[in-house]
């Protein structure tokens, strides 16, 4: 049915269920869908020619808008807790005060840097960010059929759209969820906005904006794309949910993963850096195919 789902890199632990859904969203019409999905390493590349590719962090930390000092801040806080993220050992409840720590005392370090608004879109420029392969079918394919695509993230927002504009993609039908930065009048960063967006508060955050998927009320059918076990409460805040097809992509420390990955989501696709399995569905799903 879908030439793209024999690829290599697919796992399936049910490929029956994954039809069975696939058969009742098309029958729903793409009317009914949405896509929902994480940024940093599912919509961008994990690795590029054997170098890892930076996230919206990795991309101010990176960048000549932090001093060295604070970038051997943020390298020490690296060092300390993201070892305890992927200590799988550990329970999610242990973590999370450990996480939102981690994530609070970085964005207090980049406040105290003074990063002025302008400069941002230079520093997305001279990194290596880099969205994966098929991403400008992902993005002009749902515009182009109005499919609403809510990207939540983690990350920074204001580096995360840079990132997608400059890639000539951030469409109306692009709705983000992240951290935002908030600036001065004069342009400089003085805080962030709101509530943390963390790896593992994404369920918070979708019931948090209930009013986003109230819109959506007639779109229960779910694409969802993420690439941690975090990633799968991102749908939560949908009403009424009738179908929801779950692809993660298993990026790094395969053989430890990939169990619970083919647990928790429909499709796994293992050290892939394209959107070619995403890019088939949705084509099937729009009848484009």
């Amino acid at each position: 049915m879908i030439p793209e789902l024999s690829n290599p890199s697919v796992c399936m632990k049910d490929p029956q269920r994954v039809y069975e859904i696939l058969q009742s969203m098309v029958k729903a019409g793409s009317n009914t869908v949405q896509v929902i999905s994480d940024f940093d390493m599912t919509l961008t590349r994990f690795a590029y020619n054997g170098k890892r590719c930076p996230t919206c962090h990795n991309i101010l930390d990176n960048s000549k808008l932090i001093s060295n000092d604070c970038k051997a801040e943020l390298k020490g806080l690296l060092n300390k807790y993201y070892p305890i993220e992927v200590d799988y050992s550990r329970s999610i409840e242990d973590k999370l005060p450990l996480m939102v720590e981690w994530w609070t005392k970085a964005h207090e370090i980049l406040v105290q840097q003074k990063i002025r608004k302008d400069l941002l879109a230079i520093v997305v420029r001279e990194s290596d960010a880099m969205l994966r392969e098929g991403y400008q079918l992902l993005f002009d394919h749902l515009h182009e059929h109005s499919i609403p695509l809510l990207i939540f993230s983690a990350g920074i927002g204001d580096i995360l759209e840079e990132v997608i504009r400059q890639a000539g993609v951030f469409h109306p039908n692009v709705k983000v969820f992240s951290n935002y930065m908030d600036f001065d009048e004069s342009g400089v960063l003085r805080a962030f906005k709101g509530e943390l967006i963390h790896i593992y508060n994404k369920r918070e955050g979708a019931l948090l904006n209930t009013g986003h998927f109230q819109e959506l009320r007639t779109r229960p059918n779910v694409l969802l794309l993420g690439d941690s076990l975090g990633d799968l409460n991102m749908a939560d805040g949908v009403q009424d949910m009738e179908n929801i097809l779950k692809i993660g992509f298993l990026n790094d420390k395969v053989e430890e993963r990939k169990q619970s990955y083919l647990d928790s989501y429909d499709i796994v696709l293992v050290k892939d850096e394209t959107l070619e399995v995403p890019n088939a569905l949705l084509l099937y799903l729009t009848g484009s195919k």
